[in-house]
């Protein structure tokens, strides 16, 4: 085949699973969890490794930030043979039970990102593959980590979160969050609904762990709130539920 567009490679690879960055910057870190890991392409904000595990390979590839890229990136990889799609990233916590430092399980995400309506109208859920979902449980647990499992919220703009009041639509924005919270949505981020909706229209498996930088209600509450910026659990828990998924199969 050509290559993609966008990704700039073809079906040479070989990878049938994928881990998702947000980052390019934390490819490599996530990559040297793999067996024989080496650089394999770059382009535009997509860069991607290859390495082995439970003898197969995996790919680890960014996406950027936000539903666009994201949503090119899985069009993309699955033009290329991948079908298990794991999406690692950070988050803020929403629900004062998580903390900075805990890592969330991502079952379900609000769709309030206007990358998903081009796909499917806004009733349709946003949900996680459950073989995936299972895998990333059972590898939090083994580790022994606090973990959350639950929905998410899905956002494109970062600082209409952080700022709603300076924004003209900030009304809505604040009463959005509200109802968020009282739903017991528990933290925010801004791609894993993207990933659900187009691996769910495609055909593909996807689930998303995430690494908790702080939370903003337990601070608006003066609670507790620690910082922590270090995602090397949330990594390992996708890298462990990737190597379970294969032994699975």
């Amino acid at each position: 085949m050509e290559k993609l567009y966008h990704i700039d490679f073809d079906d040479s690879h070989g990878a049938k699973y994928v881990i998702l960055p947000g980052d390019p910057g934390r490819v490599e870190k996530i990559a040297r969890y793999l067996e024989d890991p080496r650089f394999y392409h770059q382009n535009r904000e997509y860069t991607a490794w290859l390495g082995g595990l439970a003898g197969k390979t995996v790919m680890v590839m960014s996406t950027g930030m936000g539903g666009p890229s994201t949503a090119i990136a899985v069009e993309e990889l699955y033009q290329t043979g991948v079908r298990t799609f794991l999406r690692i990233g950070t988050c803020g916590g929403m629900a004062t039970p998580v903390r900075g430092g805990d890592v969330v399980i991502a079952t379900g995400a609000i769709r309030m990102e206007g990358t998903t309506k081009e796909y499917v109208p806004i009733e349709f859920p946003a949900v996680a593959n459950l073989d995936v979902t299972n895998a990333l449980v059972d590898a939090a647990k083994k580790r022994g980590l606090t973990w959350h499992a639950g929905i998410v919220q899905c956002k494109d703009s970062f600082y209409g979160q952080h700022s709603p009041g300076r924004m003209p639509a900030g009304y809505e924005l604040q009463a959005k969050w509200d109802a968020w919270i009282k739903a017991g949505c528990l933290a925010s981020e801004m791609e894993s609904s993207t990933l659900y909706i187009v691996c769910q229209i495609l055909g593909a498996r996807a689930g998303c762990v995430l690494s908790t930088v702080w939370n903003q209600e337990r601070e608006r509450q003066g609670l507790d709130n620690p910082h922590c910026h270090d995602t090397k659990d949330a990594i390992a828990v996708a890298v462990d539920a990737v190597k379970l998924l294969i032994e699975r199969a």
